[in-house]
């Protein structure tokens, strides 16, 4: 008997019940969603971390996999910065992070070309007062956690990058730096276990 079948039961036999098994009926689901977080470090000192992302993993009614990903920093000159995951796990220093992370046979990694089209692209964080606090949370269906042709925990992994400046989403096609320009900061995606 499934546990929704068992709470149907339960709800027949005893109605105010229902509230508490329904309850962990939705809380068992949620512990199935796939997590994964990662320290953002400056890439001029890996040693200092000035942020965290999270990221979560939940299917869509329609089976879709939606990634929310939730980054806090500070540290950040005021503005907007652009935000992308990179296609190599690896942030010492945050060039080996390689291009943005876009898998599959007609992939583009070259951060101004292709953009805003690769899988790693996401939407700008925007940092705010003297301490340069930045928070940004979106949802994108362009990455998986779990295995898949889309998996950021493909065979060398993926990490986030930070730019020094704002994502334009290349409107004129492949300008040098309309990506974001130079890196400021990186964190390598980790699964939570």
């Amino acid at each position: 008997m499934s546990k929704k079948q068992t709470a149907r039961l339960v709800v027949m036999g005893v109605g105010g019940t229902f509230l508490l098994l329904g309850s962990v009926v939705a809380l068992a689901g949620s512990r199935n969603a796939v997590t994964a977080t990662a320290d953002i470090q400056l890439c001029s000192d890996p040693s200092v971390v000035i942020g965290s992302t999270m990221l979560r993993e939940e299917k869509s009614d329609e089976g879709v996999k939606r990634i929310t990903v939730s980054i806090h920093v500070k540290g950040l000159t005021p503005g907007k910065h652009a935000v992308h995951i990179h296609e190599t796990g690896s942030c010492e220093p945050c060039g080996t992070a390689g291009g943005h992370f876009d898998p599959g046979p007609f992939g583009v990694t070259n951060p101004d070309a292709n953009h805003p089209f690769h899988s790693g692209d996401l939407i700008n964080i925007e940092a705010r007062g003297a301490r340069g606090v930045g928070n940004l949370q979106t949802v994108t269906t362009r990455i998986t956690l779990s295995d898949g042709p889309l998996s950021v925990f493909d065979e060398d992994g993926s990490a986030f990058i930070i730019h020094d400046n704002e994502d334009s989403y290349c409107p004129d096609g492949e300008v040098a730096g309309c990506a974001g320009g130079s890196r400021f900061a990186c964190g390598i995606i980790r699964s939570v276990d």
